[in-house]
């Protein structure tokens, strides 16, 4: 069933202590999504991105991968997925890009793009190799094979970390604010991967603060505001035609700075 969301959050509440951060929170991608959320800070959408790959745990709702619910034991803040083999193979699937791109300091780009593929997911290493190279001829730095990531640029660094996630050969890619650690001139290298990436109808949520950015690759856009989604729809209407005064003035504060 092609309608079927690879990503489904329904009624997704999660708090830390006393503080709710998402208050029922429903989403959803499909194959070849781009979904974006956006939002001021503290409005609950990293969480929700972290949730959606389980490095969260949620205290009620459903989080579902390809129509399949995670199955959960516990309840409120004692809430834990009940099956590690299933968390394993959902995050597997769902490739996250962090903000600071995490890459490990101790190994080649070569070897930061192959490593979980290699044992993680116990692939043959030539066979790896060969994808990583590609992935990272992809993302623009197939020459920086063997280099380390401190000898890269920030944009460097953050397309080692998309071609790492590329490797996986992910259902989607969970982007969590990909160029807000990068100068301009530097975040238009990582914005022309992730267009390209878009433009071959990749499946991804981005959590971003570039308006442009949303603008320009979404089929979906979602504001989140103090953990619930205060209004969603296609870019042109969200961006053209606010209907909500808080996106409203969130768009202008944003265009101000």
């Amino acid at each position: 069933m092609t309608d079927q969301p690879v990503i489904e959050i329904k009624n997704l509440h999660k708090a830390y202590g006393a503080l709710e951060v998402l208050k029922g929170v429903d989403i959803a991608a499909k194959r070849g999504d781009v979904v974006s959320l956006i939002g001021s800070s503290g409005s609950g959408k990293s969480t929700l991105l972290r949730c959606c790959n389980l490095l969260e745990d949620s205290q009620q709702g459903e989080v579902l991968f390809k129509g399949e619910p995670v199955a959960w034991k516990g309840s409120a803040h004692a809430r834990r997925p009940s099956d590690p083999k299933q968390v394993l193979r959902i995050r597997t699937n769902l490739s996250m890009v962090f903000q600071q791109f995490n890459l490990w300091a101790h190994m080649t780009i070569l070897q930061n793009v192959m490593e979980a593929p290699v044992t993680v997911l116990r692939r043959d290493p030539a066979e790896v190799e060969s994808a990583a190279r590609g992935y990272l001829d992809k993302v623009g730095i197939g020459d920086k094979c063997d280099v380390y990531p401190a000898q890269l640029s920030g944009g460097q660094q953050q397309r080692a970390a998309i071609a790492r996630g590329l490797c996986m050969e992910p259902e989607a890619l969970l982007f969590d604010e990909p160029t807000s650690a990068l100068d301009p001139e530097l975040e238009q290298e990582v914005v022309r991967v992730i267009k390209d990436l878009a433009a071959e109808g990749r499946t991804m949520l981005i959590v971003t603060h570039d308006m442009k950015l949303a603008a320009d690759v979404s089929d979906h856009v979602v504001f989140l505001h103090q953990g619930l989604i205060e209004e969603q729809g296609a870019p042109d209407q969200l961006f053209g035609a606010p209907k909500s005064e808080r996106l409203r003035g969130f768009l202008s504060s944003t265009h101000a700075a």
